[in-house]
This record gives structure tokens, C-alpha cells and sequence, in this order.
């Protein structure tokens, strides 16, 4: 099975990480590009078949999204599931996991990854059902974060979460807008598991049950909440700071 991804970063990502994956590459005819020429060079070193086309043929392979002139058609990666999460777990002493509890929308899953693999997320743990799949959209916006941060698809969250917390010891924080509890008054330095909710209704009753902690994000403003991808980046940034304080 095969599937496309396009943007100059999105096919970088693959050649530094998994070059074997890349089946062949079509590239925008006569385009004069410094960024692109580095990109064609790398992949006649590698031997991955380029076809040269014009930008009618582009456009319709990205389906109306921005691809900056090269699009890649790859071989689908084997999807992950709670056996690699105990393997990816089982060698790291003080893991920081990204939950991610219903992100339905392409952009904020690979926003989301990208501030993960800048956070040192070891895993981003996702639901089977009614979350984002991982399309040439989010791996575009995820700028090869998608290539080198591994995406967990959980059967049952809850169920996830809890072997987090007796199998692993890994303290499990969710965030919600009413908690009492700020981001900041919270110690966010050990073995945790971050859960951040789906866009618009937050995370679902049972996954808030299962949480060791809630927390907030105090908001000073007229908006009551931030974007999913934007929190995260508040959320996970602030778990570096404690870390990384002495």
C-alpha cells in the first residue's frame, strides 16, 4: 500500500530517516528553487526515480493543498499499536508522552507532532476511533516530526492510560479548563503522560476519570480556550522548563 506526501520538508524528513520508503517523486518542471535543488540532488544519490511534471498534474495529486513543488508517493509504515508503546516505555526511566484524546483535524495532529518531537516526546498516543489519521497534510505540517515521533493508535484509551500509570508509573495529567489547579502550580517533572482534549468539547468523560491530575491553563484574556495544537505547545513547553530547572 502505497500513499503521497508533498512539501520540501515532508520529503526531507524521509530522506534522512526512511529513505527506503520513497517509491518515487514527482517534481514541478522548470521550477528555479535553492531549496528544491538539494532535495532532487539527494535523490539521485539515492537512486529514488524523479518524474519531472508540470504544475497542472502537481495540483491534482495535492488535492488543492500547498506543495511547494515536490510530491513523494511512499510505502505505508506498519501503524503502531500498545505492544510498541511497551517497548518504546521499556528502556526510558522518565518518559513524557503526548495523549492526544479525539484531535479529529489533520493540521492540529501534525502541529501537534511537531511540537512534540521539539519537546522530547518520546510517543504520541492517539484512539483508533474518532481521531486524525496521519494524511499528507499532517505530515506537510508536521515538518518530518511525523518521520522521527512515534504515533501510538490505542483500542481503548482508558484502558491505555491505566496501564500507563500500574505497569509503568507514568503520572497522568489531563487538561481541562475548569480544573482548579494551573499548569503552573503543578510539579510536571517525573515519568508523565500529557492529555490534552479534542478541539471544541475537551476530553471524554472516561478519559478525564482515569487522569491522576487535572490542570488548567489560566487564560487572561476574553477567550476561554486556545487551540489544541497551541495549548500543547504551552503544556509540553512548561514540562521542558521544569525539567531542564536546576
Amino acid at each position: 500500500m502505497s500513499e503521497n506526501i508533498y512539501g520540501i520538508h515532508a520529503v526531507n524528513a524521509f530522506l534522512a530517516n526512511a529513505p527506503e520508503r520513497l517509491i518515487e517523486v514527482y517534481v514541478l518542471k522548470g521550477r528555479e528553487d535553492k531549496r528544491l535543488q538539494p532535495v532532487v540532488e539527494a535523490l539521485h544519490r539515492f537512486g529514488i526515480a524523479i518524474q519531472f511534471v508540470n504544475r497542472d498534474t502537481l495540483d491534482k495529486k495535492a488535492a488543492g493543498e500547498v506543495h511547494q513543488g515536490i510530491i513523494a508517493r511512499i510505502q505505508a509504515a506498519k501503524e503502531l499499536n500498545e505492544h510498541d508503546l511497551d517497548n518504546i516505555l521499556h528502556n526510558n526511566r522518565t518518559p513524557l508522552l503526548l495523549v492526544l484524546d479525539g484531535v479529529t483535524d489533520p493540521h492540529n495532529l501534525g502541529a501537534c507532532l511537531r511540537t512534540a518531537d521539539a519537546a522530547g516526546v518520546c510517543a504520541v498516543i492517539v484512539p483508533k476511533d474518532k481521531s486524525a489519521q496521519l494524511t499528507a497534510t499532517a505530515r506537510k505540517v508536521a515538518c518530518g516530526a511525523a518521520e522521527v515521533v512515534p504515533l501510538i493508535r490505542v483500542t481503548n484509551l482508558a484502558r491505555t492510560l491505566r496501564d500507563l500509570q500500574q505497569k509503568h508509573n507514568i503520572w497522568v495529567v489531563g487538561t481541562a479548563g475548569e480544573a482548579t489547579a494551573t499548569l503552573y502550580q503543578s510539579k510536571l517533572n517525573g515519568p508523565l503522560a500529557l492529555v490534552m482534549g479534542a478541539e471544541g468539547d475537551g476530553m471524554r468523560r472516561l478519559t478525564r476519570e482515569t487522569c491522576d491530575q487535572l490542570v488548567s491553563i489560566p487564560m487572561a484574556g476574553s477567550v476561554s480556550s486556545l487551540n489544541v495544537s497551541v495549548a500543547t505547545g504551552v503544556c509540553l513547553f512548561e514540562i521542558v522548563r521544569q525539567r531542564t530547572s536546576f
